[in-house]
């Protein structure tokens, strides 16, 4: 399983009149740790966008553990959790620059053709970017 990491240094923008990030923009990073999971492995999401792919939420979900706030670091790792050849499952881990977590979370994303919002399998039409998502999607271990 790859995990790619991206350091985020919180901005004031970012936070609220108590000096915490906003809540909306943990999914921000989640877009930021999206991206540089796809670059560690070797693709540029700009360069789907201009071939007419783009690769929409369809569903997120996060969970805030402590606040991270104005002046620190946070560090958003970011892995495959599932991966079927036409779905994918994205998951995180934001952490304070000390390592607690503030935000866990995940979020689906499926490729779809921009003018018609018709789905279309990674599989078959990106075999490079699904054999690079098979090798570093995370592996289930067995039950006992």
């Amino acid at each position: 399983m790859h995990v790619a990491v991206k350091e985020i240094e919180v901005r004031y923008a970012e936070t609220d009149q108590m000096g915490v990030v906003y809540h909306a923009n943990y999914l921000i990073w989640m877009e930021l740790g999206r991206t540089q999971l796809i670059e560690d492995l070797g693709f540029n999401y700009a360069k789907l966008e201009g071939e007419g792919i783009i690769s929409p939420v369809i569903d997120i979900q996060a969970s805030y553990k402590k606040p991270v706030r104005y002046g620190e670091k946070a560090l958003v790792k970011t892995w495959i959790e599932e991966y079927d050849g036409f779905r994918v499952t994205y998951a995180y881990e934001i952490a304070d620059e000390s390592g607690n977590i503030a935000v866990t979370g995940l979020s689906k994303h499926v490729c779809v053709k921009k003018e018609s919002f018709r789905p279309i399998s990674i599989k078959r039409s990106y075999p490079d970017w699904h054999e690079a998502y098979e090798k570093a999607k995370k592996v289930e271990q067995a039950a006992n």
